[in-house]
């Protein structure tokens, strides 16, 4: 490394953010950027360690300390490129990455591993305002057509791979806009929207076509699909939200984390509510049901929309302060969080279980009788109501929506219900129908869709052409 000391000589130093009063006026973005000499500086504390743990701790295998070498010494536009071989979208994980490549630093035995999602970020950011990020046209065509169904970070990822070497390559989206759950699931004070917005002008001049307002198994009939495309891919998501049938589940006022997001964010674009149809927290007191990032953006979200008060529950015990690092390193360690919506202010239960919700003459929920668990089981007499007049529940996904796409395509799925591929084929039971993301895995990360979305358009081009050069 260019600095065999840094690590030694320079402390940790994290982006600060915009203060609360400021950020929470309004829907931009409020993580500051570093300037140049602090990305240097944070760099340089990257070690030769001999065994790079955080290449296996990023799903995206990111040649970590490569680039933070490169710009610890001033070489940006090469470390741009390191980091672009394995990432198509560095600037979303930058943002939005939970940052598993620094549990699994090194430095991180110590708590005070290097900041790599920052220095990413840095590098991303720098290469578009230099203008060094353009199209990447393919030499030639290959004469192949491929569907992409669904523009989250899987199926962006894998069009992209595809477009670049020749193939034609077609994404279907059934919302009104690019980007799948990075438009409407990820709040603008986390990742604003212009950063899919160029994406998606980088993509279209390299020759993918991008096809909004189109849901293929209800607008657009799979068997037309199939017939008129050499290969699909299917990269729609889990977008099954996990339930809570508990009595009074059905009244006004209780509603899925991603119908409050996505609502909100289309809001935040400018587009215009029905009153009838409104969900907002103004003036309301709020209970997010679920203690992940999804919360975390409700919490955020509602903060901002004006809420009297926000309350986060959790079913889980609270967890521990920090992790044991002998036991855990270099894997993600369960620890105490608090996010930057958390810090802005709400109350946090954890071991807490709703029982049933109440509501007034109209129908509107007013309350939530809630108790505490002791070793996954009710506390006698524990029982307690929170006041509450917007529900959201926040906990999770369950597996892929089947009605439509995957019941007319009769792929078979696995277990827990997602569509049934390996990693290395990323083939379904369907003979040209390929899977990425969320809906071949489950709910996971950004990083992991890429991932999956590369990989897959790896698999694709050997499929359509008998061999590749695109990486793995």
């Amino acid at each position: 490394m260019g600095k065999p000391t840094g690590f030694l000589e320079i402390a940790r130093t994290d982006r600060p953010y915009e203060k609360i009063a400021q950020r929470v006026g309004n829907w931009r973005e409020f993580t500051k950027p570093y300037a140049e000499s602090e990305a240097q500086s944070q760099g340089a504390r990257c070690m030769d360690c001999g065994i790079p743990f955080c290449h296996n701790g990023c799903p995206v295998n990111n040649l970590i300390p490569d680039w933070n070498d490169l710009v610890f010494k001033g070489h940006w536009r090469e470390a741009l490129n390191v980091l672009h071989s394995t990432n198509n979208f560095p600037e979303f994980t930058g943002r939005i990455c939970p940052a598993p490549c620094e549990a699994a630093c090194t430095l991180n035995i110590n708590d005070d591993a290097v900041t790599i999602k920052s220095i990413e970020c840095s590098i991303i950011d720098r290469g578009w305002a230099e203008g060094w990020i353009r199209p990447e046209a393919p030499v030639g065509k290959s004469g192949k057509n491929v569907a992409v169904v669904g523009s989250g970070p899987a199926g962006m990822a894998a069009a992209q791979q595809l477009a670049r070497v020749g193939h034609v390559v077609t994404v279907f989206e059934k919302d009104d806009r690019i980007g799948g759950l990075l438009r409407y699931g990820i709040p603008d004070f986390k990742m604003e929207k212009y950063l899919i917005d160029r994406r998606v002008t980088q993509m279209a001049a390299e020759g993918v076509i991008f096809k909004i307002n189109s849901h293929i198994g209800a607008d657009i009939p799979v068997e037309s699909l199939l017939k008129a495309h050499d290969a699909v891919i299917l990269t729609g998501g889990a977008q099954a939200p996990r339930e809570l049938p508990v009595p009074g589940r059905d009244l006004k006022g209780i509603h899925f984390a991603m119908d409050f997001l996505g609502q909100n964010n289309k809001r935040v674009a400018g587009d215009t509510i029905p009153a009838d149809q409104a969900i907002t927290a103004n003036g309301k007191h709020v209970v997010v049901i679920g203690g992940g990032d999804t919360g975390s953006d409700c919490i955020g979200t509602s903060t901002r929309m004006g809420a009297k008060s926000v309350t986060q529950l959790e079913i889980m015990p609270r967890p521990p302060e920090s992790e044991n690092k002998p036991l855990v390193w270099p894997y993600w360690p369960l620890k105490f969080r608090t996010s930057s919506s958390q810090e802005e202010g709400c109350e946090r239960d954890f071991a807490v279980a709703t029982k049933s919700f109440k509501g007034d003459a109209a129908g509107n929920v007013v309350a939530q009788q809630v108790v505490r668990l002791e070793g996954g089981k009710e506390a006698p007499g524990s029982a307690f109501d929170l006041p509450a007049e917007l529900v959201l529940l926040a906990m999770g996904f369950v597996h892929p929506t089947f009605e439509g796409l995957l019941k007319n395509l009769g792929v078979k799925l696995d277990a827990r219900g997602n569509v049934l591929a390996d990693t290395l084929k990323y083939q379904t039971s369907v003979g040209k129908v390929f899977t990425a993301g969320d809906m071949r895995r489950g709910q996971s990360l950004v990083v992991w869709a890429i991932r999956e979305g590369r990989q897959a358009a790896r698999a694709v081009d050997e499929f359509l052409m008998g061999t590749t050069d695109l990486p793995r």
